[in-house]
């Protein structure tokens, strides 16, 4: 033996024959395929490459002279000779190997198969390089001529360990995949396993997959059908038990957390130790049995949390469900109903503890419960859904649906509008307290939120035009940074249209100062000394909601040469304009000379226009004073009971009114200028009216505006399409659109097409 091993170590020499040089080459192979750890020496490996070298460059055909005719040449033979022999030498090789592991069993097959799995790709990288020049000049020819069964020597010894060895392992009943799944198992139930091991034997099985068209690519037909479908059926398996044992001892809010905890390890798996490749199936897999097949059980309980503000729970569904197609629409569905019922029963609840009529309704409490429901909801979509589209659709669909039909307003789209519009005016009044604190700005954002959602917007800019007049008129705005700050809100949700009018009022305020200081210079010039003191507003009639007084109305001799002279004076400056002098809006200060302590009483034009007729009587009946101001008699004896009331005058025979000399205040300024109930009343109604008037000119001018562009247009499409740009501003009734068609082919804007029921034509 050790004679043989001596004469095997001598190089053969470059003649030698195939017998010589593969005894040689054998002995160099086994021992770095087998026993690598004891090492080779550079001379040694040298020695070994030159052999292989000498013998596939040789030309001569060992045994025979001459090539027989048609028979491939001798580089080509020898090149086969040595990569047959290679064959030969790994078959023996893994057989042995084969034999040793048939009797181990899970861990221990997993342990001896990674260990000489190293071992046998070690070596065989090793070798590869000793046959470099049979890879560049034998295998790639045979390749390039189409023998795809012949590879370079390192992918054939990964053929032949897949064939010899890791097949015949595998093939007994799945052994070495199932015992990596029952290492996977032990872990998923909490035990600790070696998952270095695991991986190695994993990335083996990819290390397998050949692409016989190009052997440089990576397949992964060895992994995926040996490794991947069975551990994906034995997940599936796994998890239904799991899930369906779970669920019948523990709480749905428990389940949610495991769902979470168990997909949060399967992805930290693939990481660990499974192909990337596996990642997007598992996740699959593991989301249809954890989640898509208890998602009715998880649907059914989200009202529970909802209920009862379970924010992480309700964050654990949301993430969980929105894994599945259409996981979430039931929850967005479900969540609309709930924000809708918060929303009524906020309102009920309110109206219940109000008085019976709607009408005696605090705007502010009004408001205040709506944007609290709008609130905590708005929280729950930004911190539980992640502010998912979806949801915030949801929640402005219930908003929009309680904000306009509520217990407050019953049948009427009116009412939230006007509730919305008088609480922005409490805001922006100087006595507010909120307009004292910082927060002014916050509540007006706060009233835009409700806002967006409010369906009649013409009808809250008709209140809120109506009530900007009077704070204007009676100089009680909390601030023009205030007032300007809400319009430029409106005109951004609205656009400039809407908001024009309101920026008009505000210029006219500014022409009406510099028009008193002009008046007053103008006195001075001429010396018209006036013994009153006057300031004096000009409205343009087309942006201030004001209507003049019905009833006539006889100008006090006190104030009428200022009126008479203000009144040319304005003449002078345009000649072309008419004015309307609004008493009913008109306000007055009255000094009183009559007691010994002097008072300031505030009054209105009538309530002025009574009680200057007390200069010359000390008493006089209803009649004399109708007749000394022509004031009607029902607004006249409004006036006089808020007189009475103020114990200015004392009624103490029916229709006789006397001036009080015993009359006392602890005010020196004292306000008798109360609103009385007929105006109020008025003013809600007036505006109403208003809207419905504006209504029929948007309706028809949008018809106008459509069929100009269109020319002609069938009846559906067209009521379609004026709803369909009207309804930002309100919603439009059918009716209504159709009464428009009406007018506008009476006045001939529009025709009927000749020989069809409902098609029209704009008339140029």
């Amino acid at each position: 033996m050790t004679s043989a091993g001596n004469t095997s170590s001598q190089l053969p020499p470059s003649t030698a024959d195939l017998a010589t040089t593969w005894a040689f080459l054998e002995e160099g192979v086994d021992h770095i395929m087998t026993k690598l750890q004891t090492g080779v020496s550079y001379t040694k490996y040298i020695g070994l490459y030159t052999v292989a070298y000498n013998y596939c460059t040789s030309s001569r055909m060992h045994g025979d002279t001459v090539p027989a005719p048609g028979s491939r040449t001798g580089a080509n033979l020898m090149g086969s000779d040595l990569y047959n022999n290679l064959i030969r030498y790994f078959v023996a090789h893994l057989k042995s190997l084969r034999e040793q592991s048939d009797s181990l069993l899970d861990e221990a097959l997993l342990r001896y198969y990674a260990r000489e799995w190293d071992r046998y790709t070690t070596g065989a990288n090793y070798v590869n390089r000793l046959f470099t020049y049979l890879n560049r000049h034998w295998v790639k020819r045979e390749r390039d001529e189409g023998r795809k069964g012949v590879y370079p020597v390192y992918t054939l010894a990964l053929v032949q360990w897949r064939t010899n060895f890791f097949l015949h392992v595998q093939n007994r009943n799945g052994k070495l995949a199932g015992a990596i799944l029952r290492l996977i198992e032990r872990q998923r139930n909490g035990e600790t396993i070696d998952q270095g091991l695991v991986k190695k034997v994993v990335d083996s099985f990819v290390s397998l997959g050949l692409d016989d068209t190009d052997i440089n690519k990576t397949s992964l037909d060895v992994y995926k059908e040996h490794l991947e479908i069975p551990f994906l059926e034995a997940t599936e398996k796994y998890y239904e038990q799991e899930s369906e044992a779970f669920l019948a001892e523990n709480s749905v809010s428990d389940y949610l957390k495991k769902a979470e905890e168990r997909l949060r390890e399967e992805e930290d798996r693939v990481d660990r130790y499974l192909n990337a490749e596996t990642k997007k199936q598992l996740i699959s897999k593991c989301e249809h049995v954890l989640i898509r097949q208890h998602a009715p059980l998880m649907w059914k309980s989200f009202q529970n949390l909802l209920d009862y503000d379970k924010d992480e729970d309700l964050q654990r569904m949301y993430a969980l469900l929105s894994r599945i197609p259409e996981g979430l629409e039931p929850l967005r569905r479900n969540f609309e109903e709930h924000v809708k019922k918060a929303g009524m029963t906020a309102v009920s609840k309110l109206v219940g503890e109000g008085t019976d009529s709607t009408d005696g309704l605090d705007p502010k409490a009004y408001v205040d419960a709506l944007l609290e429901v709008h609130r905590k909801n708005s929280d729950t979509v930004t911190r539980s859904f992640r502010g998912e589209a979806g949801f915030v659709a949801s929640l402005d669909k219930a908003c929009r649906e309680f904000v306009n039909r509520n217990a407050a307003t019953g049948t009427s789209t009116t009412k939230s509008p006007e509730l919305l519009a008088k609480h922005a005016d409490m805001l922006l009044r100087k006595n507010n307290k909120m307009a004292e604190e910082e927060d002014l700005e916050g509540a007006l954002n706060r009233v835009m939120i409700l806002f967006k959602y409010i369906e009649d917007k013409d009808v809250f800019q008709t209140f809120y035009t109506t009530k900007l007049s009077k704070r204007l008129i009676h100089g009680v705005s909390a601030s023009d940074e205030a007032e300007a700050s809400m319009i430029s809100k409106l005109k951004e949700a609205c656009g400039f249209e809407y908001t024009n009018k309101l920026q008009r009022m505000f210029t006219d305020m500014s022409l009406s100062k510099d028009l008193t200081d002009q008046f007053k210079e103008r006195m001075q010039q001429n010396h018209d000394d006036m013994d009153i003191n006057f300031s004096i507003m000009v409205l343009g009639t087309n942006f201030w909601p004001l209507s003049a007084p019905n009833n006539d109305f006889i100008i006090p001799p006190d104030i009428f040469p200022t009126y008479d002279r203000f009144s040319k004076y304005y003449q002078t400056k345009h000649s072309g304009r008419k004015l309307t002098w609004l008493w009913n809006y008109s306000k007055n200060e009255l000094r009183t000379n009559y007691l010994n302590q002097k008072y300031i009483l505030m009054t209105s034009s009538y309530q002025m226009a009574v009680l200057l007729q007390y200069n010359k009587h000390d008493t006089l009946s209803l009649d004399e004073l109708i007749a000394a101001t022509a004031v009607s008699k029902d607004i006249l004896t409004q006036v006089l009971t808020l007189l009475v009331k103020a114990k200015v005058l004392i009624n103490e025979e029916s229709d006789q009114y006397d001036l009080n000399p015993n009359f006392k205040s602890k005010k020196i300024r004292v306000n008798l200028n109360q609103p009385i109930k007929a105006e109020v009343k008025a003013e809600s109604s007036e505006v109403l009216k208003t809207v419905d008037e504006d209504r029929k000119y948007v309706i028809q001018a949008t018809i106008v505006r459509i069929m100009k562009a269109r020319k002609t247009m069938k009846n559906q499409p067209l009521i379609q399409e004026v709803i369909s740009q009207i309804s930002q501003r309100f919603a439009p009734k059918i009716p209504d659109i159709k009464k428009a068609i009406d007018t506008l082919l009476e006045k001939e804007y529009i025709e009927r097409v000749e020989g069809t029921k409902d098609t029209f034509a704009y008339v140029a």
